[in-house]
């Protein structure tokens, strides 16, 4: 390794360490409390967040400029998805699939209405555009309400997306496919979730 590089790569990790050890993330211009993220606050590529946040929106990435892919899907550099690691498949049966989870784990309007504020202008929405702030692992496949898990989509609401929810959820509770499967595919490409797990 070259000194400059060496250089570089001694200040990323000291960034990192700093940024990890930090109770705050500044998401615009304002601090944020910082959620327990077992990754350290990133993720590699395809693999998703863990984050236990229940009843609150956190901020365990910085969100700047996103753009939307067609679909409509989630931009994965802004919104990688995150899961609640307290949520396993040990115990779905007392968590996701018990009556009155999400109700328990959703955070108030105030905390979703200042992240819609931040993630609507990083994706370019409009004011006024038809679409509505949404999980890309849905809280009842066990997702967190970290920044790295929500964003605007577009369309009609309810959204196609919440019947695919439905029946991964289901498919989940029945045993028919693992949590996990069920995350990763819903956070990959939820048009072709079901299909991906078998249940098309």
């Amino acid at each position: 390794m070259t000194r400059p590089a060496l250089v570089v790569s001694l200040a990323i990790a000291v960034l990192l360490v700093t940024a990890c050890s930090s109770k705050y993330v500044t998401v615009g211009s304002s601090p944020q409390p910082r959620a327990a993220v077992s990754t350290g606050g990133s993720a590699a590529a395809g693999q998703l967040l863990a984050v236990h946040d229940p009843g609150h929106v956190t901020y365990s990435i910085t969100v700047t400029t996103c753009h939307a892919l067609s679909g409509p899907e989630a931009d994965p550099a802004c919104t990688p998805g995150s899961i609640d690691p307290s949520v396993t498949q040990a115990d779905i049966q007392t968590t996701i699939c018990k009556s009155g989870y999400t109700t328990g784990v959703r955070p108030p309007s105030s905390e979703t209405n200042k992240a819609k504020k931040t993630l609507y202008v990083a994706y370019g929405i409009a004011t006024g555009t038809t679409s509505e702030l949404d999980h890309l692992v849905s809280l009842e496949l066990g997702g967190s309400n970290d920044v790295a898990n929500l964003w605007p989509e577009v369309g009609s609401v309810p959204n196609p997306k919440d019947s695919v929810e439905n029946a991964l959820h289901q498919a989940v509770c029945a045993g028919t496919v693992t949590l996990a499967a069920a995350q990763r595919a819903i956070a990959s490409n939820w048009q072709t979730a079901e299909q991906t797990l078998g249940l098309g």
